[in-house]
């Protein structure tokens, strides 16, 4: 995986401000749910007009879709081994980052206010990074079976813009026993540039009978 490389004293500032790295799994689970509240509107209770429009997914019932959402995956069907890599990919939307807002309480005007994020060294609003961070959890969910986040370790590399598209990319790199996996975990933006860098420890459970 190659670097980007940032050649100005802003981008190198915004990387060293912007590293994170979370092994708390409590907090990881509120941010991720916050995450996929604003990424899922169709999913919440009473939202009917967006959830007329959200489809099982092609190959793994346990997760829903949406017509505007891409996936892929490697999967043979043999449940997870080293080597299967998932890939998702959505559009993060103005709506999406209100509600992310509501939802985490990170009402920063960075990411909501358009006439003081002109005046940032951004130059216009972006994306919480926690929303951005939460397509790695759509990704993980559709890797064959029921997947739950163990640990998840970030670093931020770059803003991703309002109407962005990003694509998580995540690969099994290590089974660690007792159902246990190592997955590194990227999110690109619409340029093919990585925004998030990491990697995280997730648990695969049997899916349910009655929805295998």
């Amino acid at each position: 995986m190659s670097e980007r490389t940032h050649s100005s004293t802003d981008d190198n500032a915004w990387r060293e401000s912007q590293k994170h790295l979370s092994n708390s799994a409590g907090h990881l689970y509120s941010s991720v749910l916050a995450a996929n509240r604003a990424m899922i509107p169709g999913l919440n209770a009473g939202d009917d007009a967006d959830a007329d429009d959200r489809q099982p997914a092609p190959s793994l019932e346990i997760t829903y879709t949406k017509p505007d959402w891409t996936f892929e995956s490697s999967d043979d069907g043999d449940g997870v081994s080293v080597g299967d890599r998932v890939r998702f990919t959505k559009r993060l939307t103005d709506a999406e980052v209100q509600t992310f807002a509501d939802a985490s309480g990170d009402t920063n005007r960075l990411h909501l206010d358009s006439e003081f994020a002109e005046k940032t060294r951004f130059g216009r609003r972006i994306a919480h990074g926690t929303l951005v961070s939460g397509v790695i959890s759509a990704a993980l969910a559709r890797l064959p079976g029921l997947t739950i986040y163990l640990s998840q370790e970030l670093e931020f590399r770059g803003p991703v813009h309002i109407g962005e598209e990003v694509t998580a990319i995540c690969e099994v790199v290590e089974d660690l026993g007792d159902d246990r996996y190592r997955v590194t975990t990227v999110v690109e933006d619409e340029d093919g540039e990585t925004v998030i860098d990491g990697e995280a420890v997730v648990l695969i459970d049997d899916v349910p009978e009655d929805e295998a």
